[in-house]
């Protein structure tokens, strides 16, 4: 329950580890939806498509949206979402990946985000 001393803020936290099988495909995808994107700017666009054509991790990022995860959850309002996606090296048998532990990484501020809201 909410009391007037309680925030109607909650941020929540979500860490995908994604293996991606098909770059060609990847890219792809992101090329269209900057494609059908009529609101940006065409230098914008040359950039963005640059930045997918050269880097998986960037194509991924202009189809992954924060607002889809959430749009269909009842009695919230998307106040600010921010996402990044970068290369890693994934060793599925590794502490460092194991899913059940509670810490949290506070290293966000040091990536470059993308930003809704």
């Amino acid at each position: 329950m909410s009391t007037p001393e309680t925030s109607r803020f909650v941020r929540l936290r979500v860490e995908v580890v994604l293996e991606v099988d098909d770059e060609d495909a990847l890219t792809r995808a992101a090329l269209q939806r900057i494609a059908g994107d009529s609101t940006m700017p065409a230098d914008e666009r040359a950039h963005a498509e640059g930045s997918v054509t050269e880097d998986t991790a960037e194509a991924l990022a202009y189809l992954v949206d924060p607002f889809d995860l959430v749009s269909d959850v009842p009695g919230i309002e998307l106040a600010q979402a921010s996402w990044s996606s970068e290369r890693i090296d994934h060793d599925p048998d590794s502490h460092e990946w194991d899913l059940d532990d509670d810490d949290v990484d506070e290293d966000f501020d040091d990536e470059a985000p993308h930003r809704v809201g």
